[in-house]
């Protein structure tokens, strides 16, 4: 695959999905940093369900310092894997109020130093509350499609974004995400894609394989 392919896989898409942007609700970098901790092994509809609460009560590094472990875990719970979760948010959020000034840092190398941030998260932050292509943020959906478009023959996530990477332009890698993401929710379904619909059907190696398989 080329980056011309890459680019025709975008323009296609964007057709589709002309309003571009993450559906994790938040007002700022650092609400968007727990959403997204938060997400993991968890719809971004049942996020924004918790976060809704969670950000009425508690809205800055220093709120999420200051709260106990069990009243947090409390809120989160319906995101799943709360424990860790809870624990990754306060630690990370005592690291920005110390280290960064109760600020989120804006670097892929600071923003990795933050306990629960691994590249995925580092590239969100940086995309949508910050504007910088760092990376490409590989989750399910990016590393699934990924996959069957034949853009990677990896499995590991950092080794699919090295792989992306290459044949993405810097200028659309923050869009290559969402599309992917928002394609696989819509059409290139994990079980039963549909690839009757898929505008890239045509293209894709792994068209039409599913049944048949």
């Amino acid at each position: 695959m080329t980056a011309n392919t890459v680019r025709k896989i975008v323009r296609r898409l964007e057709k589709i999905y002309p309003a571009i942007r993450t559906s994790l609700k938040h007002g700022n970098a650092f609400e968007l940093l727990v959403a997204t901790i938060l997400s993991a092994q968890c719809t971004d509809e049942r996020v924004n369900f918790v976060t809704k609460r969670l950000f009425k009560k508690y809205k800055t590094p220093e709120d999420f310092v200051s709260v106990g472990l069990r009243a947090l875990e409390n809120i989160i719970r319906p995101t799943g894997y709360y424990h860790s979760k809870a624990r990754h948010i306060k630690l990370s959020s005592k690291m920005i109020v110390e280290k960064f000034g109760s600020r989120v840092p804006d670097t892929m190398e600071e923003l990795l130093e933050l306990p629960g941030v691994g590249r995925k998260t580092a590239n969100i932050i940086l995309s949508v509350a910050y504007g910088k292509d760092a990376g490409i943020a590989v989750d399910t959906h990016v590393r699934r499609l990924s996959k069957r478009l034949g853009l990677t023959k990896n499995d590991n996530p950092d080794k699919i974004e090295k792989d992306l990477i290459m044949i993405t332009p810097n200028e659309l890698r923050a869009r290559v995400t969402m599309l992917l993401i928002l394609h696989g929710r819509n059409v290139c379904y994990a079980r039963n894609p549909d690839c009757v619909r898929c505008v890239l059907n045509d293209i894709c190696p792994s068209a039409f394989s599913f049944g048949r398989e």
